[in-house]
């Protein structure tokens, strides 16, 4: 049971990893691209708490803390930055 779901969930991560890149690389704006890789981010910290769920282990904590606020950080600082640039 535990093979088939860390199958089935590389396969949702990969999917949805693979949907915010088009994002990036085909957003006709700068906050269409801000977006995708607020969405890679989310991605990346899902897959990360994946794994830690599914093997049971609570080392990759400060990990999963450390990447939310530097997404967090990233997104507020990059959206401050594009509406400086509308403007």
């Amino acid at each position: 049971m535990t093979t088939l779901l860390a199958v089935a969930l590389t396969g949702l991560f990969s999917v949805t990893a693979l949907l915010a890149l088009a994002r990036i690389y085909r957003g006709p704006s700068l906050l269409d691209r801000i977006v995708g890789a607020d969405l890679l981010l989310s991605t990346m910290l899902g897959a990360v708490g994946a794994e830690a769920a599914i093997n049971r282990h609570a080392a990759t904590l400060p990990v999963l803390v450390v990447l939310s606020l530097l997404g967090f950080v990233g997104s507020v600082a990059l959206v401050r930055f594009a509406v400086r640039e509308e403007v």
